[in-house]
C-alpha cells in the first residue's frame, strides 16, 4: 500500500485535493470498514458536493441523497455504513478535513 498523504492529528486530510479512491480504501481499513458499493456512493456523492460547493455536505445531505434508494430507512442507512459516526468516519474516509462545526441553517 502506498503513504497517505499528510493527515492531521486525528487522521484527517490536510489536504483534500490529495484524496483518491486508494486514499479512501486505507482509511476505511484503519477505520475497520470494508467498502461497499453503498459506501462508494455516500463517498461520492460527498466529493461531488465537496467539488460543486467547496465546503463539506451536512451528513443530512448525504441522508437526503440516501433517501432517493432507502426512503424513510436512509438515517438509519448512513449510521450502518458508518457506525462510529458520520463525522468519524464518513468525512475522514472521503477525504475531507475535520468539519469545526455545522452550519444550522
Amino acid at each position: 500500500m502506498s503513504t497517505l498523504p499528510e493527515r492531521d492529528a486525528e487522521g484527517y486530510l490536510i489536504e483534500p485535493g490529495d484524496w483518491n479512491e486508494d486514499v479512501a480504501r486505507a482509511l476505511a481499513e484503519e477505520e475497520n470498514i470494508q467498502l461497499t458499493d453503498d459506501h462508494w456512493d455516500t463517498i461520492r456523492f460527498m466529493r461531488d458536493y465537496f467539488e460543486e460547493h467547496q465546503v463539506i455536505a451536512d451528513a443530512r445531505f448525504v441522508i437526503k441523497h440516501l433517501a432517493e434508494r432507502y426512503g424513510k430507512e436512509a438515517q438509519k442507512k448512513l449510521f450502518l455504513l458508518y457506525p462510529y459516526g458520520y463525522v468519524k468516519q464518513a468525512c475522514k474516509i472521503a477525504g475531507m478535513r475535520r468539519p469545526r462545526a455545522w452550519s444550522t441553517g
